[in-house]
């Protein structure tokens, strides 16, 4: 599980580092700072994909990610005594994303690139990387680290640091491109686990979505990320998965309904007073989405970490009291992080015993937490 989560440097979040729990539910008012926390966790797992640099171009580049403000505030400013104004830098410019758990830690520092006449001059460029055993980085427990096209690792049997004679291109990660059985057997466990990292931010629901369409159904233990694959997924619940759990879900949010799936593995409803079951082109978006959740958070290969962006999106008030008894469910099988914008589902949440509410708002463009302390955490330096 994750304990602490960093970022530095990304949009809003100038500095912001959180202690997380099992259930973990980001909340506060538009423009405060959700969004982009959810996306740096994107970007985090983009890094063991191998595809970081190209998300953040795809963002814009990494100029347009970059905090806005100055690197600084200074007492006066925050007082209102002085104008807000850029100050003299201490430290390069750059982006770092970094989490950490009982376990390993990992840190990425992306900066700009030399100036060049290149067409890719404007690509972000990896300065360092780092990981570490344990939640803190140190000196002692570094297991591995990369700066520029340099890399070392710690060999696991002698403890002998081992660097790379092949250096790295300014796109390539450590996680990628050195995590090997041998001698990089922890990077390849870690990279393993933050590719199983689970987002789900874009369930579509409207007349023309995939969900609402006839498949080919294969084994799918894990929904995709527009919900495209509905029927396979819940047909897989229903036969290797947590059936009862299926029908008690649906039962609690639709009032006595039923789920099924057909040949062509197109989703219906059962409902109480009718006499035929609904198909799943004619169920409401509301009524979809949620279905989605469900097969989402019932997977029978739960991740080590889930994260849903603003579940509660067409979905009737009604339904956010069953929606967090499912989250609440959900999250004795893994990690789960909530960005949601909802009062009523932030407040059903936040009742259960190992939820974690951290509450997001903007000072002078900043996005800062209230009412949580800052776990320490320290950066790897370049």
């Amino acid at each position: 599980m994750i304990t602490r989560l960093a970022i530095s440097g990304y949009r809003s979040l100038r500095d912001v580092t959180l202690a997380l729990g099992r259930l973990n539910i980001v909340t506060g008012a538009n423009g405060s700072g959700k969004s982009s926390l959810y996306r740096a966790l994107r970007l985090l797992s983009d890094v063991a994909q191998g595809r970081v640099v190209a998300s953040l171009a795809a963002e814009g580049g990494i100029s347009s990610t970059l905090w806005a403000g100055p690197e600084k505030f200074s007492r006066e400013m925050k007082s209102g005594l002085q104008p807000v104004q850029g100050t003299r830098r201490s430290g390069p410019i750059s982006l770092r994303l970094g989490f950490a758990s009982t376990d390993y830690g990992y840190a990425i520092d992306l900066g700009l690139p030399q100036p060049s006449m290149s067409r890719f001059s404007l690509d972000p460029v990896i300065k360092v990387e780092a990981v570490w055993t344990g939640e803190l980085l140190g000196r002692a427990n570094l297991i591995a680290e990369r700066r520029g096209p340099v890399t070392r690792l710690r060999q696991a049997k002698t403890g002998v640091w081992h660097e790379s004679v092949d250096h790295l291109s300014a796109f390539d990660s450590v996680m990628t491109h050195r995590a090997d059985p041998v001698d990089g057997w922890e990077l390849l466990l870690l990279r393993e686990k933050m590719r199983q990292w689970r987002f789900y931010d874009n369930l579509r629901t409207d007349r023309e979505a995939p969900a609402r369409r006839p498949q080919v159904g294969t084994f799918t233990p894990v929904l995709a990320g527009d919900g495209s694959d509905i029927g396979a997924a819940l047909q897989t619940i229903i036969e290797v998965g947590d059936g009862r759990a299926l029908d008690d879900a649906v039962a609690d949010a639709f009032d006595g309904a039923s789920l099924a799936v057909n040949d062509r593995f197109e989703v219906e409803m059962k409902q109480h007073g009718l006499l035929r079951e609904l198909n799943v082109a004619e169920l409401s978006e509301g009524t979809l989405r949620y279905i989605l959740l469900i097969a989402a958070l019932l997977s029978p290969r739960p991740p080590e970490l889930m994260i849903l962006n603003e579940p509660e999106a067409s979905l009737h008030p009604d339904l956010l009291a069953p929606l967090a008894r499912l989250v609440t469910k959900a999250a004795e099988r893994c990690q789960i992080i909530i960005v949601s914008h909802s009062p009523q589902l932030v407040a059903a949440l936040d009742r259960h015993a190992e939820s974690w509410l951290i509450r997001l708002e903007k000072e002078l463009g900043e996005t800062i937490v209230r009412d949580r302390p800052a776990p320490p955490w320290k950066w790897p330096s370049r």
